[in-house]
């Protein structure tokens, strides 16, 4: 009976932290280049009551065991990096990646971070930064006298200032890849930074093999899909109700058990 309880427990714990990363996906559907995430969970160790082949007669072997699991865990929450929509802002320093890739950026530490998020700024010297107010990695400054910015797809930035009517190249968007970026670590901010399991970063320009292109005027949307979440959310609810369940019908059972009279 106490196994009983201890596996029914572990079962409302895995749907309510289910349910909180369901909850993260649902209050982040505007949020952009956001991407979702997805529990994953494995059972856990099994206790044999009896093995196979195991039988006091030496001419009988019992084909097969009898076992009791205990449980369910979680193991994982995975990142899911699909392409997002692409929203048309029309603003000029808004760059949205369509494939692979991250910006970089550059941390107050001097670390790296990597985002999907190409809402970029100019901070007050007129160098590209992000909405929290971090350089973007390489540093591309542009003067005070530029009247036109244009990205093209290949991550090249020309501007156009007041006394030049020829564009002039500032600088060159750098994306980064990974071979496994579901190892990347979401820190907030709709950034991510390296990790063992990610495995180091391999940077390219745009448009280049292996890398998505940059699109000027637009950003990545949320990869979010409302009516999968809200699924999810319902069977999550169900799944720790059925445990909750279980919780109650063995306390009747012991119940029962300890109103039994000699």
């Amino acid at each position: 009976m106490n196994r009983a309880l201890r596996t029914a427990a572990s079962g409302m714990a895995a749907q309510q932290m289910n349910v909180e990363i369901i909850a993260n996906n649902l209050a982040n559907v505007n949020t952009t280049g956001f991407k979702k995430s997805r529990p994953e969970f494995q059972d856990l160790m099994y206790q044999t009551l009896k093995a196979a082949g195991v039988s006091q007669n030496p001419n009988i072997k019992v084909p097969i065991e009898i076992q009791v699991g205990n449980g369910t865990v979680p193991v994982a929450t995975l990142k899911t990096f699909a392409q997002g929509d692409l929203q048309t802002t029309n603003n000029p320093l808004d760059v949205a990646i369509q494939g692979e890739g991250f910006l970089q950026v550059r941390m107050p530490d001097g670390s790296l971070a990597y985002t999907r998020d190409g809402s970029l700024k100019l901070s007050s010297d007129g160098t590209l930064v992000t909405s929290q107010g971090y350089l973007f990695e390489p540093g591309i400054t542009l003067g005070g006298d530029t009247n036109k910015v244009t990205i093209g797809i290949d991550g090249t930035i020309d501007v156009t200032t007041a006394n030049e009517t020829t564009p002039s190249k500032a600088g060159q968007i750098e994306l980064a890849k990974f071979v496994n970026p579901a190892g990347l670590r979401a820190i907030g901010n709709s950034l991510f930074i390296e990790t063992p399991a990610s495995g180091p970063p391999v940077t390219g320009t745009p448009g280049s093999e292996g890398f998505g292109q940059t699109l000027q005027g637009s950003l990545e949307s949320s990869n979010v899909d409302v009516v999968e979440e809200m699924v999810g959310m319902i069977t999550a609810q169900r799944a720790y109700e059925m445990n909750a369940k279980t919780i109650t019908a063995v306390d009747e059972m012991l119940s029962t058990a300890n109103g039994i009279q000699r």
